[in-house]
C-alpha cells in the first residue's frame, strides 16, 4: 500500500533558482504529454487557458506524465477557486494563473490553494492528490508540495511585479510575451524595443524581490536570452508548433 506523498522536486529546484527547461503542450492530447514526458524536459505546460482540455482530460494528462520525470504544471483557464480545488484533488500540484494584474489577485490565486485558516480550499478526503485516503496528515503536508505560478501579462502586471511577488505562496512570475505584446498595442511583436526591454527588466526585478521568473517562446534566441538574464523556468517548445512544422516540411520535402 502507498502512502507516501512525493515531493514536488520542481518547487524546490525552482527555489534554487537552477534553470528549468519546459514544454508546452495545447493539443489535448495525452499522448504527447506520455511523450514528452519521456523527453527529459524539467517541467510540461497542461493548458486549460486556450486548449480544450476540461476537467477529466487533466487526470489523463496527469497520469501520461508520470512515466517521465517532468513536473506537470496546469495552466488554469482563470482564477477560479472551485476549478482550482477540482485541480488539486486530481493531483496537480504545480498551477498556472493567467493574466494576474495585481497583489490581491495574487493573494487570491494563493488562497485557493490552502486550506482553511489559511485560504478557502475545501476538504475532500478521498482524493487523487491523498492517495484515496492513503496519505496520513495529506491536510497538514499538501501545502509543502503546491506550487503557485502566476502570469503578468501586462504593463499594470509589470508595475505591480514587487508587490505581487511580496504575497506569500507566490513562488515564482511567469512574465507572457503574446497578452503583454497585445497590452503594449504590437500584438505578437515581443521583440520590438520597448516590449523586450520591459521583459527583461521584469524578469531582473522578479528575481531581485526573491521569487523565479518565467518565459515560454518557440524562439531558441528568446529562450537563450531570457535565460542569461536570469530567468529560471522557461518553456522552449509548443507541442502545436511542432506538428504543423514537421507537416509543413514533410509535404515541401515530397510534394514540393
Amino acid at each position: 500500500m502507498r502512502t507516501d506523498l512525493p515531493a514536488n522536486s520542481f518547487k524546490s529546484r525552482l527555489q534554487a533558482g537552477n534553470p528549468l527547461i519546459g514544454f508546452w503542450l495545447t493539443t489535448a492530447s495525452p499522448t504527447s504529454t506520455e511523450i514528452a514526458a519521456g523527453a527529459g524536459f524539467d517541467w510540461l505546460l497542461i493548458d486549460m487557458e486556450h486548449s480544450p482540455n476540461e476537467l477529466p482530460d487533466i487526470g489523463h494528462h496527469l497520469r501520461a506524465a508520470e512515466g517521465g520525470v517532468a513536473e506537470p504544471i496546469v495552466r488554469v483557464p482563470w482564477n477560479e477557486p472551485v476549478l482550482v480545488k477540482r485541480l488539486l484533488d486530481m493531483g496537480a500540484r504545480t498551477l498556472l494563473f493567467p493574466y494576474v494584474q495585481s497583489a490581491e489577485e495574487a493573494r487570491q490565486a494563493v488562497a485557493a490553494t490552502r486550506y482553511p485558516p489559511h485560504g478557502i480550499r475545501g476538504l475532500s478526503g478521498l482524493s487523487r492528490a491523498n492517495r484515496y485516503g492513503r496519505v496520513p496528515d495529506y491536510f497538514g503536508r499538501a501545502v509543502d508540495e503546491i506550487c503557485v505560478l502566476v502570469q503578468v501579462e501586462t504593463r499594470r502586471g509589470l508595475d505591480a511585479i514587487e508587490d505581487i511577488a511580496a504575497i506569500d505562496g507566490v513562488d515564482g512570475l511567469f512574465i507572457g510575451p503574446a497578452d503583454l505584446s497585445a497590452d503594449f498595442g504590437k500584438a505578437g511583436k515581443w521583440r520590438e524595443p520597448e516590449i523586450w526591454s520591459a521583459i527583461i527588466e521584469g524578469g531582473r526585478r522578479i528575481k531581485a524581490a526573491g521569487k523565479a521568473a518565467g518565459f515560454l517562446s518557440a524562439s531558441e534566441a528568446d529562450c537563450r536570452d531570457v535565460i542569461a538574464a536570469g530567468f529560471t523556468f522557461v518553456a522552449v517548445g509548443i507541442d502545436a508548433g511542432i506538428l504543423a512544422r514537421q507537416t509543413d516540411a514533410l509535404v515541401k520535402a515530397y510534394k514540393g
